[in-house]
């Protein structure tokens, strides 16, 4: 399975942190993981790696976020992120951010179910 392609799949974990650094020494000796260096919006943006494969992100969290707790975030592969953003709310969840495009990955929105947990939809480009 193509977790990338797979409408309804886990696809992706991120961190936002205030000390990148800092997890990736405590994450990379606990796991095993490394890291690979990209440019990303807010900075640099630290791709997790697990035998090579990439798995999620490190980032610093950003300015805007005040005193948010570090914290993990899960994405999850959808077919039409704007159609299930509408459908979140439609069905009494929330949207939390609104569907936005990440250049060259792909247009992901924050939903927020209910009960109020909170992830992240994501429809990834075709490559």
């Amino acid at each position: 399975m193509n977790v990338f392609a797979t409408h309804g799949a886990f696809s992706w974990c991120e961190l936002m942190t205030r000390d990148p650094q800092a997890a990736m020494a405590f994450y990379g000796k606990l796991f095993g993981w490394t890291f690979e260096t990209s440019a990303g919006g807010q900075g640099p943006y630290q791709v997790i790696k697990a035998q090579d494969a990439p798995v999620g992100g490190i980032m610093r969290t950003p300015p805007a976020a005040g005193a948010m707790p570090p914290m993990w975030g899960c994405y999850v592969t959808v077919d039409d992120v704007d159609a299930t953003a509408a459908q979140c709310t439609a069905w009494g969840g929330s949207v939390v951010m609104p569907p936005t495009d990440i250049p060259s990955v792909g247009r992901f929105a924050v939903l927020k179910d209910p009960q109020g947990a909170v992830l992240t939809a994501i429809t990834y480009q075709r490559r």
